[in-house]
Parts: structure tokens; C-alpha cells; sequence
């Protein structure tokens, strides 16, 4: 039986505490709750963005685009795959692609809420409600804002990154210091929470929403004992662990 590897914090209970997180700021919108911090937020934002400020954080906000990121780390998955002639590279990029999917999208579609910049661009609704969850009247394209795609997306994508680039590293006698693989797992996740915030892409709460769907998937993600997961017969001949150079 495959033994799942090690996260920090250890335990599931911090798992426990993200997913519970996550459950209790839904209700807490979905009751009206928090709509004041949001606005305060948005507002201040708004009121402190000028043109050069705005496009500073815009090019920085390229950090969470989930197209690139997904490419990116396949890129690197296959690249480390045909240097250690094995397929186990390939699986954190394909999992995490398709946790993504089946998380994100679903619940930005469930909760149907829109975005703040909603009241000043199409569908020009009233500043009040632009507020609420659940508004299943509006097309979808106007209502999904909560959670954040772009800070759960760039939490899992840079965490995937990470997990790669050291091996892949290493296939070319390269160490990568511990130090820097923190950084590509926090600093960008970090500048793409603030930026969407700043820039009015998302309220508050779906960038917090966003962190902690992103951090639960993550912690999943590097759970995973990606070099004991057994194989199919046909991909047995391409097996060569690859955490283990870590």
C-alpha cells in the first residue's frame, strides 16, 4: 500500500480547518454577511489605482493565468519524464489539471456571484447587487466571481512547479536551493491575491475563498506518493521515481 507523503502542517486536521473555513465564509456570504468589508475593500481600491499603479498590477496579475500555468507545468512534467525515460513526472500536472476542473469551475457556477467591476461594465448591475451569492438569473459569464480561479489556480500550479523543478534540476547535475522553492510556492500566489483584490476582478472574500480551495488542493496534491502509485502493465517499463530527487 502506497504510504502518502508528508505536508506541513502534518495531519488532516489542517485539511479539516481549510475545508471548514471555506464551508463557513459560503454561508457567511450566502447570509449576507461580510458585504461591508467587500465594499469597503473594492472602494478603497478603486479610489487608489492609478493608470501606472493598474497596469503594474495587471502585468503582475499574469502570475495566475491558469492556461499558461497548466501548459507550463505539462511542459516541465513531459520534459522530466523523457529525461528520466518515466511517466510518473507526468501525473502531478494531470491530477492537478483535473482537480482544478472539477473544483473550481463547479463552484463559481454553483454560487453564480457576480464581480465588483459588474456595476460599472456589463451587466451594469446596481452596486448592491453585485453582492450577493446564488444569482442564477444572470448568464453565467456575469456570475462567476466566487471563488477566485486565478489565487486557487496559482497555489496549485506553483505548487506543481516547485514539486518539478527541482528533479528536473537535478537530470542536469543543478541543485535548487530549499529556500527558492518556497518562493515559486508563495511570492507569486501572493502578488496574484493582492492584484486581483486591487484591480476589482474579485471581492475580498472570493480571493480568500480561492486561497483556501487553493491550499486544500495543494496539500492534496503533495500528499500523493507519486512514485508508488502502481501502473498499468503497458507504462511499467517507463517507471523511475522522481520525488526522490528532491
Amino acid at each position: 500500500m502506497p504510504r502518502l507523503r508528508p505536508v506541513r502542517p502534518a495531519g488532516w486536521w489542517f485539511d479539516g480547518l481549510l475545508l471548514a473555513a471555506l464551508v463557513a465564509l459560503t454561508v457567511a456570504l450566502a447570509e449576507g454577511h461580510l458585504f461591508g468589508l467587500d465594499r469597503a475593500v473594492a472602494d478603497w481600491s478603486a479610489a487608489h489605482r492609478p493608470t501606472a499603479a493598474r497596469w503594474a498590477a495587471m502585468v503582475l496579475n499574469l502570475l495566475g493565468q491558469g492556461t499558461p500555468l497548466t501548459l507550463l507545468a505539462a511542459g516541465l512534467g513531459v520534459l522530466l519524464a523523457v529525461r528520466l525515460r518515466s511517466i510518473r513526472p507526468v501525473l502531478p500536472p494531470v491530477t492537478a489539471f483535473a482537480l482544478t476542473y472539477l473544483t473550481i469551475g463547479p463552484l463559481k457556477v454553483w454560487t453564480a456571484r457576480p464581480a465588483p467591476s459588474a456595476s460599472v461594465k456589463e451587466p451594469f448591475l446596481a452596486p448592491e447587487q453585485t453582492l450577493p451569492l446564488f444569482q442564477h438569473d444572470l448568464p453565467v459569464r456575469f456570475a462567476q466571481s466566487y471563488p477566485s480561479g486565478h489565487v486557487a489556480n496559482a497555489i496549485v500550479w506553483y505548487g506543481v512547479l516547485a514539486l518539478l523543478l527541482a528533479p528536473l534540476l537535478r537530470t542536469f547535475g543543478r541543485t535548487v536551493p530549499p529556500r527558492l522553492v518556497t518562493v515559486v510556492r508563495v511570492v507569486p500566489p501572493l502578488v496574484v491575491l493582492c492584484t486581483t483584490i486591487y484591480l476589482g476582478w474579485h471581492w475580498l472574500t472570493d480571493s480568500v475563498a480561492g486561497l483556501l480551495l487553493g491550499l486544500l488542493l495543494d496539500r492534496l496534491l503533495h500528499r500523493a506518493p507519486w512514485d508508488d502509485l502502481p501502473l498499468p502493465g503497458p507504462l511499467r517499463h517507463r517507471d523511475r521515481p522522481f520525488t526522490s530527487m528532491t
